[in-house]
């Protein structure tokens, strides 16, 4: 922990000024269902007053993470009474343009962007004590004396990240799209990167062990900060469970603290970061200080594979994979069966595991490792593919899952042919789950790449992560169904994340994978 401490970064603080007041309106034809109109320029707006019950919404240009900032003045015969304002943070359209409320989602109601604040003297700067993530700020007039009314000059956000300068932007793109892809990909890591890598600068604002997998590759190939992997993976390894399982998530704040969750699927995964931390840095030193939690987690997880090789879903604990559209959160992590994928996962990290050994450790005797892996991978071939239909099947309902798909062509269960033959035949079968979660989407598009499907990869990234684009997103969002954009996990769309790490992918495949 000590080391994780010492690697904490500072973050500076960056002024940038709003820069239009905006309208939204109704508008079908967006695929949020507004669009935001420009009403005036920002400077105008300190010659406007707003009494109580107006309201006025700007837009910065961009999204950003940090502090609002702004000068409440006032205007009339006296200012007998404080000025109380609502703010309302907006990183989309719909955001600002409905209320909040009412809010039936099933995640905290504390996470909705909203501040009240009381101003009791005026003119009087304002600084929002809390950090939002937002492009819109909607300003409210709750409430003045009859006798003035409020102004509002230098709006600004300082905004903050560790993330530092992107140094490796491609020259040129294939198209104008590829561009806007990789800069909205490029942002949402940027804003995401704090004094941890985040899952989401709005919410949940911490750290997650299957999200950081995702931003440090994208980081590797863009800002480089390596130190802020190096401090993500020295919090887990610091923060084990008394089994010695390392959290989904850790809480950093107001001291490092271990996350109350295991996710088995992200607990295998931990030493796939450590081997992609060390392809990118040859730093042997972390990676041999490492090693003995990357290899227990694989440990931990055989001791549940059974006599016929097969990995049994322990009760204790949970299976991530990808989130399910649901009104309550059962109903969200049902959906995909998850004995397949599991499967997949687990093959698939021992892999890797092995790959690091190798190369940090060769020595390390990895045998009970590699029989385990052998017997599962047979036990994949026998008892989830059904040579029929040509797919995977998974669970007692022989569930047909794209997730399933995944995960065993990561998992190089089946030969490359059939792999791409299997990721193929699921993008065209309607019964089919598919993600929801641009986590899912993102092993799609590496599975696909790994299949040698290089062009199939490429129209995925542009029609799942190019909707976004095309539905004006700045950043990349949390969750994103093309045929519901309003979707979301957590039973109300208020409380979705619109700057998500898991979504920053396009880049690395744009930057890396794409190129080869």
């Amino acid at each position: 922990m000590q080391l994780a401490d010492a690697l904490t970064p500072t973050l500076p603080e960056v002024a940038y000024p709003a820069l239009t007041v905006v309208e939204p309106k109704a508008d079908k034809s967006h695929m949020l269902g507004y669009a935001m109109e420009k009403t005036a320029c920002v400077e105008t707006l300190a010659q406007r007053t707003f009494k109580t019950g107006d309201s006025v919404i700007v837009d910065f240009g961009d999204h950003y993470t940090g502090f609002l900032t702004f000068l409440l003045g006032w205007k009339g015969v006296s200012c007998d009474s404080p000025a109380r304002l609502r703010l309302t943070f907006g990183e989309v359209v719909t955001d600002v343009a409905e209320s909040l409320y009412p809010y039936n989602g099933w995640i905290s109601a504390a996470w909705l962007p909203e501040e009240i604040i009381n101003v009791d003297f005026l003119p009087a700067p304002v600084r929002i004590a809390r950090r939002h993530a937002f492009r819109y700020v909607k300003i409210e007039v709750i409430a003045t004396s009859s006798n003035f009314s409020v102004t509002f000059d230098n709006l600004q956000v300082q905004a903050v990240s560790s993330a530092g300068e992107d140094r490796q932007r491609p020259e040129r793109y294939d198209s104008a799209l590829w561009r806007d892809i990789d800069k909205a990909s490029i942002r949402t890591l940027h804003e995401c990167m704090q004094t941890v890598f985040e899952d989401g600068p709005k919410r949940d604002r911490r750290l997650w062990l299957g999200d950081l997998r995702l931003q440090a590759l994208a980081n590797y190939v863009s800002f480089n900060n390596t130190d802020l992997v190096r401090r993500c993976l020295y919090l887990f390894a610091g923060l084990q469970r008394d089994d010695g399982y390392v959290t989904a998530c850790v809480y950093e704040k107001p001291a490092p603290r271990i996350g109350e969750v295991v996710l088995l699927d992200y607990a295998a995964l931990f030493g796939c970061v450590l081997l992609d931390y060390f392809r990118a840095t040859q730093d042997k030193a972390t990676a041999v200080e490492l090693w003995p939690i990357a290899k227990k987690q694989i440990e931990l997880l055989l001791q549940h594979v059974n006599q016929e090789g097969l990995f049994i879903i322990p009760e204790k604990d949970y299976v991530f994979i990808d989130w399910n559209s649901g009104e309550d959160q059962d109903a969200a992590i049902q959906g995909i069966d998850k004995q397949t994928a599991m499967q997949g996962v687990l093959i698939y990290s021992c892999q890797r595991l092995i790959e690091l050994g190798k190369a940090i450790l060769p020595t390390e005797n990895m045998d009970a490792v590699a029989e385990k892996m052998k017997k599962m991978t047979v036990a994949a071939r026998e008892v989830f593919y059904d040579p029929a239909l040509q797919l995977f099947i998974s669970g007692k309902n022989r569930q047909i899952s794209w997730a399933s798909q995944i995960w065993m062509a990561l998992a190089n269960v089946l030969p490359q042919k059939e792999r791409a033959i299997s990721l193929q035949k699921v993008m065209i079968t309607s019964e089919a789950i598919r993600p929801l979660t641009p986590y899912l989407y993102h092993h799609m598009v590496d599975a696909l790449v790994q299949g040698g499907l290089t062009t199939e990869a490429k129209k995925l990234v542009e029609n799942y992560w190019g909707g976004m684009t095309k539905a004006g997103a700045d950043t990349f969002w949390e969750a994103f169904d093309p045929d519901n954009p309003q979707a979301s996990p957590y039973g109300s769309k208020q409380i979705n994340s619109y700057c998500h790490a898991w979504s920053c992918t396009p880049s690395y495949f744009i930057r890396n994978q794409f190129r080869k």
